[in-house]
């Protein structure tokens, strides 16, 4: 339950600051973090396939 307040809490933060950041950086921080989240996905797909952890 601890957790769920803090990242709670944490999002509201986050979406605070994107609220006052300009559009153009909003869009560039947004495009970022899609490809970072896209290639993780990416490379944990194939060491599953793979059958190695990728720890």
């Amino acid at each position: 339950m601890l957790f769920l307040v803090a990242a709670l809490l944490l999002l509201g933060v986050v979406l605070g600051t994107v609220a006052h950041a300009p559009l153009g950086f909003t869009v560039v921080a947004a495009v970022v973090i899609a490809a970072w989240l896209g290639i993780f996905a990416l490379r944990e797909r194939h060491a599953r396939r793979r059958g190695t952890s990728a720890h």
